[in-house]
C-alpha cells in the first residue's frame, strides 16, 4: 500500500541520515558528558548556574561567557553540569539547537578544526527530524569520490545548520588543550566567532588561565573558576562517610575537613589527591601525620604526584612493576587507550607467538595498584590518568619513574603484530577486518603508532627487522594501520602489497631502512598498489632524515608515479613539508614540470 511504501521510505531516509552523521565524524562526546556528570558530587557546582554572568548569557542571544581557572578547579566537572543543564532546560524545545566539545590534550589527532567543527555539526543535525538537502548534497558529492569536504565547507554546512534554530549554544571545555600547532586553536576560535556573528550563537568557552587566550575573550562575559570551600566540604564529608574503619571518629573528621580545606586553595584536584592519600592510612596516628604534611595549592602539587608514586614502589616488586608499566603505557600512549587494549598490552610477554590470557589484569586492579592516579571512564571504556596536572607531571620526571617506557611499549606492540594468526595476512572485507580487530583489540593500536613508539626508543633490530621482512604480517599490519572508517568497503580501500620499506619509510625509522636493504630483502624502490614507492611515503610524512638515506642509495626513481600521478616531490610539497621539498630539489634531479592527473606540478 502507499501508506507502507511511505512509511518504508521514511526509513530508508533514516538510516541513510544516520550513516550521513556517521560519516561526518564517528567522534561523540555524549559518553565523555555521561562520565563526567557521575564524577560530580551531588549538589556541588550549582553556584556557577546561579550566577548574573549565566543569567545573562542564557537571556541574549549572540553573547560569550569566558570561563577561565587554575589546574584542578573543577572546571571539566562544571562544564559538565552546564551542558546537563541545558539540556535538561531544551530538551523539548525543538528550536534551540546545544553541541558542546570536550578538549583533550590526548586527543589532538582527532581534534583537528575540522574534526571540532563537524563534531558541532554532527549534534546541531542530531536534533532536526532529517537532514536538510544541503547535508545530502554534500555527503553525495564526497562519498561519490571517496573525498572529504574542505575546513570552509565544513563551516559553511555548520552556518547553514545553526540558522535553523533560533538559538544555539556551543560549549568548549579546556580551551587551552586544543592544539595550537600551525595555528589550529585559533583557526578553530576564528570558525566559531563566524559561527557567532553569523547566527547569533552563544559560546561558553573554560580553559586555564593563559594570557594568549584570555585576549582573544576580551569584552565577553567572564567568571574565574575555583572550587569553593562548600564544595571542597560536601565532596569531603562524601568521601569519609564511605570509609568503613572505625579510626574515622567526628573529631578526626572534622580535622581533615578543616586542614584539607585550608590547603587545597580552590583546587579540588587536591582535595581528591589528598584523600586518596588519608583514606588508605591505617591508623589515626598515620592519618593526623599526614595532615601534618598536606602540600599546598598548585606549587604542592608535584609533591602529591612524588608521595603517590612513593607509595606505589611501596607495595611490593610484582604489584609495583605493573603498576609502572600501567602509568608508563598511559603516559606515552600517542592516543586514548580503551580499558581493553592496556589489558592486552599489559599481558604481552616477550618473544611469545600468541597472547597468554592468564597475565591479563582485572579493571579492579589496574584501578587498584595507582594510588589514585589512575581512573576508568566507565561510558567511553577509556583507561586514563587523573588529570592533564599528571601527565605534565610524568612529562617533566619519566626518566625518573619509567626511564624504558618507549621501548618496552615498542617490544610489546612488534609482538603482537608479530603473533602467528595475523600470519593470515590482509583481510578480505570489511567484516574480516572488523573480527580480526574485535578478537585482537590491540592491533588497531599497535599497527597505527608502534613507529611512532620506536622513532625513541632503543629499539630491538631482531625484533623489528623479523616483523618487517614478513611479508604476510606487513601485509595484515598496514591494512590496519591505513584503514579509515569513512566508507563501506574502507578496510579494501588501502594500499596492498606494501613492503616492509614503506612502513619503516612511512613512520621514519631510519635504522630499520638500513637493516633491511642491508638484508636485501625489500628493494627500496619497489611499489605498492597505489603506485607509491617508499620514497614517496617518506616524503609525503616529512621525514628528511629517510629521504635523503634512500636517495644516497642512488637506486630510486626520484620522479616516479603513483596512481594519482603524483611524485615524492608533489606529495611532499602537497603536506607542506619544506625540508623535504629543498632536499629533493637541491639534487637537480626532479622534474618540477611533472604534472598529476589533476593537471597540477608540484610547485
Amino acid at each position: 500500500t502507499r501508506a507502507n511504501v511511505e512509511t518504508m521510505r521514511s526509513k530508508l531516509d533514516r538510516d541513510k541520515d544516520l550513516g550521513i552523521l556517521q560519516w561526518l565524524t564517528p567522534i561523540d562526546y555524549g559518553p565523555q558528558q555521561s562520565d563526567f556528570i557521575k564524577r560530580r558530587q551531588e549538589g556541588t557546582g550549582t553556584w556557577l548556574l546561579c550566577t548574573n554572568e549565566m543569567d545573562t548569557w542564557l537571556d541574549r542571544r549572540n553573547e560569550t561567557l569566558f570561563c577561565s581557572g587554575i589546574p584542578g578547579a573543577g572546571k571539566t566537572i562544571l562544564t559538565s553540569i552546564v551542558v546537563d543543564h541545558l539540556c535538561s532546560k531544551y530538551r523539548a524545545n525543538l528550536d534551540v539547537g546545544i553541541a558542546y566539545i570536550y578538549c583533550n590534550f590526548r586527543q589532538q589527532q582527532q581534534q583537528r578544526p575540522e574534526d571540532l567543527l563537524l563534531s558541532l555539526l554532527k549534534q546541531l543535525l542530531q536534533k532536526r527530524t532529517s537532514a536538510p538537502e544541503s547535508i545530502r548534497t554534500l555527503y553525495e558529492s564526497h562519498s561519490r569520490e571517496r573525498t572529504r569536504p574542505s575546513f570552509n565547507k565544513i563551516l559553511e554546512a555548520l552556518n547553514s545548520v545553526a540558522a535553523m534554530y533560533s538559538r544555539v549554544l556551543v560549549i568548549v571545555d579546556a580551551l587551552d588543550e586544543c592544539g595550537v600547532s600551525n595555528g589550529e586553536r585559533q583557526k578553530f576560535l576564528s570558525a566559531i566567532f563566524n559561527l557567532q556573528g553569523k547566527t547569533g550563537a552563544n559560546l561558553f568557552v573554560t580553559s586555564r588561565i593563559n594570557d594568549n587566550i584570555s585576549k582573544l575573550f576580551e569584552g565577553a562575559l567572564s567568571l574565574q573558576i575555583r572550587a569553593s570551600n562548600e564544595d571542597v566540604e560536601s565532596y569531603l564529608d562524601a568521601q569519609i562517610s564511605l570509609l568503613q574503619s572505625d579510626i574515622w571518629d567526628n573529631n578526626l573528621r572534622d580535622r581533615v575537613k578543616r586542614e584539607v580545606v585550608s590547603v587545597v586553595d580552590g583546587m579540588f584536584l587536591l582535595a581528591q589527591l589528598h584523600m586518596n592519600t588519608l583514606r588508605n592510612q591505617p591508623t589515626k596516628g598515620h592519618v593526623k601525620e599526614v595532615l601534618q604534611h598536606l602540600a599546598k595549592g598548585v606549587n604542592g602539587l608535584d609533591e602529591t604526584y612524588k608521595q603517590a608514586m612513593e607509595r606505589i614502589k611501596d607495595q611490593g616488586r610484582p604489584t609495583y612493576e605493573l603498576a609502572n608499566h600501567i602509568l608508563g603505557w598511559i603516559v606515552h600512549a600517542k592516543t586514548p587507550l580503551s580499558t581493553r587494549e592496556l589489558q592486552h598490552a599489559l599481558a604481552v610477554k616477550s618473544r611469545t607467538r600468541e597472547l597468554n590470557e592468564d597475565y591479563v589484569p582485572s579493571q579492579r586492579f589496574l584501578r587498584s595498584v595507582c594510588a589514585g592516579l589512575v581512573t576508568i571512564d566507565e561510558q567511553s571504556g577509556v583507561v586514563r590518568l587523573v588529570h592533564y596536572t599528571t601527565q605534565e607531571y610524568f612529562e617533566r620526571t619519566w626518566t625518573t619513574w619509567f626511564p624504558y617506557a618507549q621501548t618496552d611499549i615498542t617490544n610489546v606492540c612488534v609482538t603482537y603484530l608479530s603473533f602467528n594468526v595475523f600470519e593470515a595476512g590482509f583481510c578480505q572485507s570489511d567484516r574480516e577486518f572488523e573480527a580480526r580487530l574485535q578478537t585482537h583489540v590491540f592491533y588497531d593500536y599497535a599497527a597505527r603508532n608502534w613507529g611512532y613508539h620506536a622513532q625513541t626508543a632503543l629499539i630491538d633490530e631482531d625484533l623489528i627487522l623479523g616483523f618487517l621482512q614478513s611479508r604476510s604480517k606487513i601485509s595484515a599490519a598496514s591494512q590496519a594501520m591505513m584503514a579509515s572508517r569513512n566508507y563501506s568497503d574502507y578496510s579494501q580501500e588501502v594500499p596492498r602489497e606494501m613492503t616492509g620499506v614503506h612502513v619503516a619509510a612511512y613512520f621514519g625509522l631510519e635504522g630499520a631502512i638500513i637493516d633491511l636493504l642491508n638484508n636485501g630483502r625489500d628493494p627500496d624502490n619497489s611499489k605498492d598498489s597505489y603506485g607509491q614507492t617508499p620514497l614517496l611515503r617518506a616524503a609525503q610524512s616529512g621525514h628528511e632524515a629517510v629521504v635523503k638515506l634512500l636517495l644516497e642509495t642512488s637506486k630510486v626513481d626520484i620522479n616516479s608515479k603513483d596512481s594519482y600521478g603524483q611524485t615524492p616531490l608533489s606529495r611532499a610539497a602537497e603536506d607542506g613539508h619544506e625540508t623535504v621539498v629543498k632536499l629533493l630539489l637541491e639534487t637537480g634531479k626532479v622534474d618540477v614540470d611533472s604534472k598529476d592527473t589533476y593537471g597540477e606540478t608540484p610547485l
